[in-house]
């Protein structure tokens, strides 16, 4: 399988010559998350070890395990850390222990948010390709999902989850009846420079890839999408008339993914419709647990699995970790550009699979009980194959 990551967009060049020595700041976060990190830095050192270059680790505190020793989803000390790094690699955050609907108690969600904005990391790429020894894994057909490889852009810093928001008690009448009651908003905004910013890398990864981007958006309905597409028209036609562009509305993208998905080649949207769409996009593949991310823009990159801190299996040493470990394949490729390096974890990733070895949540029925492994000794098989 090609490196989906090897041609990234070209104005996107965090990129260095390669050192001898990196700094990672590494954030382990809640649940799974310290479980699945340590493979990737068992990865990182296999790596390092192969390729003669030094990575050193050190971790900081994020999300609940935040909360819980600083009260505070990220701390100064966190963020002067990954500031200080050449990049931020991120396991997972939160947990129903802080879970609240107070709106005045910190969430571990709060710290993943904050960072992203603070480094500046507006552009979110999730690749969804499909190991070919997972493609029945998937609850789709395996003629709907032959041929699947897209790449996900999303805006990471605007939109719904940056908005001004608000909960209050109005007196004048929002219980039942007409009685007084509660009434929140959240606000839905976006300037003309954030969506150009996005709309220009998203066509600068489809030059790269198979030429062809899907702006998606509610233009039908709301004001911040019909000001969405006309910008990203306008970018199109001034700069991209090379790549073709079609406009899906949201609620018929969601559809779509399902129905056509080997038809996407780059997705473009803004931030709650790319945090939902590709959610749904990377269940295509099977599982959440193969899917990593990278968010990347005006100061140090982020690399992260899509999955989230699944607490129900926290502990127990049964987690995917190879979500995590791709994370590290995109951050060795796009922060430190060592394409071999990520070539040789893809493909390590890839030759354990094809061994016929998996975890739980990707097991099927056919899975001698012998192939089916703990979080451990996946990372450790990996790291054999490299």
């Amino acid at each position: 399988m090609d490196n989906p990551f090897s041609a990234g967009p070209s104005s996107l060049d965090w990129s260095c010559n390669v050192k001898k020595s990196y700094k990672i700041c590494c954030l382990p976060g809640d649940c799974i998350g310290p479980e699945i990190m340590a493979e990737g830095k068992k990865v990182l050192a296999a790596v390092g070890q192969r390729f003669g270059v030094e990575f050193v680790c050190e971790d900081a505190l994020i999300g609940g395990a935040a909360i819980d020793a600083c009260g505070t989803a990220l701390p100064d000390e966190t963020l002067d850390a990954a500031r200080a790094s050449d990049a931020v690699l991120l396991a997972a955050v939160g947990g129903p222990k802080w879970d609240t609907t107070d709106p005045t108690a910190p969430r571990p969600e709060q710290g993943l948010l904050k960072i992203r904005k603070e480094l500046g990391l507006y552009t979110n790429l999730r690749p969804v390709q499909i190991f070919s020894a997972l493609s029945g894994a998937s609850t789709l057909k395996p003629e709907v999902i032959d041929g699947v490889d897209m790449m996900i852009v999303r805006e990471l810093t605007g939109g719904l989850y940056f908005g001004r928001r608000e909960r209050f008690y109005d007196e004048e009448g929002s219980g039942a009846d007409g009685k007084p009651g509660q009434r929140a908003y959240d606000t839905l905004e976006y300037r003309e420079y954030e969506i150009e910013r996005i709309a220009r890398q998203a066509f600068e990864a489809a030059r790269k890839r198979r030429g062809k981007v899907a702006s998606v958006d509610k233009a039908n309905v709301l004001e911040t999408s019909r000001m969405w597409r006309e910008i990203v028209h306008r970018i199109h036609d001034e700069d991209y008339a090379d790549v073709e562009l079609e406009d899906v509305l949201v609620d018929n993208a969601a559809m779509q993914l399902i129905n056509r998905p080997a038809d996407f080649d780059v997705v473009v949207t803004e931030n709650m419709f790319g945090d939902i769409l590709s959610d749904e996009a990377a269940q295509i593949t099977g599982s959440l647990g193969m899917l990593a991310s990278a968010s990347l823009g005006d100061g140090v990159a982020l690399y992260e699995p899509s999955h989230g801190s699944a607490p129900d299996i926290a502990g127990k040493g049964v987690a995917n970790p190879l979500a995590q470990i791709l994370s590290v394949e995109m951050m060795l490729c796009y922060s430190f550009d060592m394409g071999e390096a990520a070539d040789a974890i893809r493909a390590a990733v890839g030759a354990v699979l094809d061994d016929g070895l998996r975890t739980r949540d990707i097991a099927d029925a056919g899975t001698p009980e012998e192939n089916v492994l703990g979080t451990a000794a996946m990372g450790d098989a990996v790291v054999a194959r490299l």
